[in-house]
This record gives C-alpha cells, structure tokens and sequence, in this order.
C-alpha cells in the first residue's frame, strides 16, 4: 500500500509579515508547508535562500517537487532607499522561481503570484476592477507590473495564478506603515500623531483575511489564470481609522497634518472591485476593520490564530 503523501506547498518570503499568516492558515488546513525565506531561522522545513541565486533556489525546488507555490518574496516598502532591489528581487527573482518551476519533473498544480494593487496608480478613483488599466507611480508598483508580465510568458509551461492585494494589515507590520503607526501610537498613550492627510479613503484588509484568499485560490482550478483582486470592497478613511481606535481605547490624541506626507493630486477614494474574487471563492468573506483594530490594539499575538 502506498503511503499517504500530505500536500506540500512552497511558500516563499516565508519569514516575512504576510509570510507568517500564509504557512499558518495552510498548516491549520492540513498541508505541509516548504518555506523559503531570506532570514537566519531554525526550524523544521525552512530553507534560507537567495532567490538571486538560481543555482540554489533550483537545487532546492528540484528537491522539494512542490505541489503548489505561495510568492510572497519581495521588496514592498515603497520608501526603500535601494532602488535597483525592487527589480533584482521582485522582477528577476520571480523570473529565476518560474524558471526553476518550469523545469523537468515538476509538476506544481498552481502557483500564486502575489502581486500589488499598486500597479493601478493614483490617477483612478472609485472602486477598480482588474480590468483598470495599470498606472504606476513608483519603482515598486512599476517592478510588481514588470513581474506580471514576465509571468505571462509562463502561462503556457505553469498554472500561474496572480493576486492583487489592496492596502492590509495587522500584528507584525513594520511600524512605518500608516495603521501599525496609528496603532502603536493608540497603544503607547501618546499625545500627538502626525499623518497626512487623513481624509483619504481606502480599501483596508486584514493579513489572516488575505492568507485565507490565497489558501483558497490555490484549491480552485478556475482561478488559474487570472489576475484577482484581494480587497474589501469597502473604504475607510484615515479619519475613521483614528476614530475607531479612540472609541475602542478610550484614548484621544492630537493629529497634526505633515505637509510632508501629502501626496500631490492623490485620489480622495480608492477601493477594490472583489467580485471575480467572491466568484472564486464564494464563502471567503473580509475582515471588518473594526475587528483588525481591536485584534491590534489588543497585541495579543496569540490571537492571530483566530
């Protein structure tokens, strides 16, 4: 008799924040997570590696015969100071990952490329479907649009999926995000906070909202293929952000404007149109920021697993 083989899903950028939420919402569905990672750890199962390095990153991926793949490996703060990281990483070492994949004796039944909604710019307002056309304004929305259409030159040879994620959050976001920011400013008491302009309405999700779309999206052969949003559908200002977090608090503070922190011509709303994506995936529902606020004002890391 054969024995029983569980699933096994490679997931890149595994150390990261959204990495994190991946390899637990596909461990808590009973697959067995391969994790690439750029990070020193020490576990069962995780790999350190270059994805620059194609000698390696292949040698590891004709070792593991992955089922599925989960890309979440990349440079994504728009401010970061190494302008040629956002294409060595983002585009080229997608480029080497497919590569790799595409190789004899693969056989991956999907792969999920996780792209941004950044490649739609700031210049449309209103709630985009996938089908706006692409306007980025910055080398990281300009090297994830890159990365799409490299993608699609591995259509033929790999069952490519790409996501689209709107703005999310939650605990274990770099603290120089706009909400990990406003947070931790609720939490510390403090008595001044200095944003932008914080009458701007956007799509805000949550990390474990978005590690389950993924999950989902790989289990769905009509997903492959396409280019899904992963959004809420529902804007929420930076204002009520602040709102909600003092109601829950019961905490106030002062919010001074940056002129600094102004984006010239920014658009006043912008969401994401999820419909293909609630047709893939039927029962996969958002998160109401309400509750993503409390789960991170609570800092109760445990309760990421809820």
């Amino acid at each position: 008799m054969k024995s029983y083989q569980p699933t096994k899903v490679l997931v890149t950028g595994a150390s990261g924040f959204t990495g994190q939420y991946v390899v637990r919402e596909l461990k808590s569905a009973g697959y067995q997570v391969i994790e690439l990672g750029s990070k020193t750890v020490s576990r069962e199962n995780y790999y350190q590696v270059d994805l620059l390095d194609y000698e390696q990153l292949s040698k590891i991926i004709t070792d593991i015969k992955p089922d599925y793949v989960i890309h979440l490996a990349a440079i994504a703060f728009v401010g970061h100071g190494d302008v040629r990281a956002f294409y060595d990483v983002n585009l080229v070492g997608t480029r080497y990952l497919l590569q790799a994949l595409s190789a004899p004796g693969q056989n991956v039944k999907s792969v999920l490329l996780a792209s941004s909604a950044n490649v739609y710019g700031n210049s449309s307002a209103g709630s985009l479907s996938e089908q706006a056309p692409p306007d980025p304004v910055n080398d990281y929305a300009v090297s994830k649009l890159a990365m799409e259409f490299m993608a699609r030159t591995y259509r033929k040879k790999l069952p490519i999926i790409i996501t689209r994620p709107f703005n999310y959050t939650g605990i274990g976001q770099e603290p120089y995000f706009v909400i990990p920011k406003i947070v931790s400013h609720f939490r510390e008491r403090k008595a001044e906070l200095e944003l932008g302009n914080t009458e701007v309405w956007r799509d805000f999700g949550d990390v474990r909202a978005v590690a389950k779309a993924y999950r989902q999206l790989l289990e769905v052969p009509a997903a492959i293929g396409k280019t899904i949003n992963v959004s809420t559908g529902k804007a929420t200002s930076l204002g009520d952000i602040i709102r909600i977090c003092e109601a829950i608090t019961g905490h106030t503070l002062t919010v001074k404007v940056n002129p600094a922190f102004i984006r010239e011509n920014e658009v006043k709303t912008l969401t994401g149109n999820a419909q293909l994506l609630h047709s893939l995936i039927p029962d996969w529902q958002p998160t109401d920021i309400k509750h993503t606020l409390a789960w991170m004002l609570a800092g109760d890391a445990a309760s990421s697993q809820e």
